[in-house]
């Protein structure tokens, strides 16, 4: 039953936010602040969750295979490299990385 519950208030709280959404007069979503905000808002969350997939542990931090493919891919970055080759370069590191200790 808890999970029903949980489900179904979910799918409550995705409406009200969507219906929330649709209410927000047109002049506030015209603002500079706001156009801003919502062009920053994705780029901070993926970095959040980009973050907590690479380093949690449960409730400890780790430091492994994926810190090391998400720093190489970080590097190509800053190089300018284009994305298949910053996605590659994760790939490669990462999975060298747990070659190399088991």
């Amino acid at each position: 039953m808890t999970v029903w519950f949980a489900i179904a208030a979910t799918a409550v709280g995705a409406y009200v936010v969507k219906l929330a959404g649709l209410l927000v007069p047109q002049g506030v979503l015209e603002r500079p602040l706001a156009r801003r905000l919502a062009a920053l808002l994705p780029v901070a969350l993926l970095a959040a969750l980009t973050a907590q997939q690479t380093f949690a542990g449960g409730r400890a931090l780790v430091l492994d295979a994926r810190a090391a493919g998400l720093a190489a891919a970080a590097v190509a970055l800053v190089l300018r490299a284009p994305f298949l080759l910053v996605i590659a370069a994760a790939v490669v590191v990462t999975a060298g990385v747990r070659a190399m200790t088991g």
